[in-house]
């Protein structure tokens, strides 16, 4: 009988050794790269801090800021979100099938990935631990207004409550509704009332200070 290679061997050892938990099983995979010298642990800490500040939800605030400033931008933005996006030059892995979908007085959207965590990096950074958590994904489905009310969200009854479940081939942003009292605001100034939470629907967006 012919021996499997060495290699193999290893290989499957390895997976052996993983955790179930997704999370736990990407460090786990992290640090068996790490112990082979195949990947180094800065450069690691580095895409991480890139994609969770530099790439992170500036890049989405900065879509919404345009968006509530420019009404043309904003009807691209509706009908075509994914090159309205790149306008901007926000593209690439998890960003090349985006939609926008813009919250009013008598509708308000909220985000989830039901079967894992499909998440529009290019806008919105690296997902929240809580975006992955089964009871998020099987509960905002079921009760979306029990569990915006928990993120301190509470919304009226009249206002209807769209939930939009993204998937491998789509990503969706939330586009918020611009707050009054913001007229005189730049876009730099409104990309700062955005919040990452309120372009997934889980938050609102920042009252400006009173002069």
């Amino acid at each position: 009988m012919t021996k499997k290679p060495h290699h193999d061997h290893e290989h499957q050892h390895a997976h052996a050794l993983l955790p179930s938990d997704p999370a736990l099983r990407a460090k786990a995979i992290e640090t068996l790269l790490v112990e082979k010298g195949l990947v180094d642990p800065a450069a690691v800490d580095a895409l991480v801090d890139t994609f969770s500040n530099e790439i992170g939800p500036q890049n989405g605030a900065r879509v919404v800021a345009r968006a509530w400033s420019d009404p043309d931008y904003r009807e691209r933005l509706l009908a075509d979100a994914t090159s309205a996006i790149a306008e901007l030059g926000f593209t690439g892995m998890q960003g090349e099938h985006m939609v926008a979908v813009e919250n009013s007085d008598d509708t308000h959207n909220v985000v989830v990935c039901t079967l894992c965590s499909c998440y529009p990096w290019p806008v919105l950074g690296l997902p929240p631990v809580w975006y992955k958590s089964p009871e998020y994904r099987a509960r905002v489905v079921r009760e979306p207004r029990a569990v915006l009310d928990e993120f301190g969200v509470t919304l009226a009854d009249d206002v209807e409550v769209r939930v939009w479940d993204s998937t491998a081939e789509i990503r969706y942003l939330v586009i918020p509704q611009r707050p009054a009292g913001t007229d005189a605001m730049d876009e730099a100034q409104l990309a700062g009332l955005v919040s990452r939470d309120s372009m997934i629907g889980t938050g609102l967006v920042s009252i400006p200070e009173p002069d």
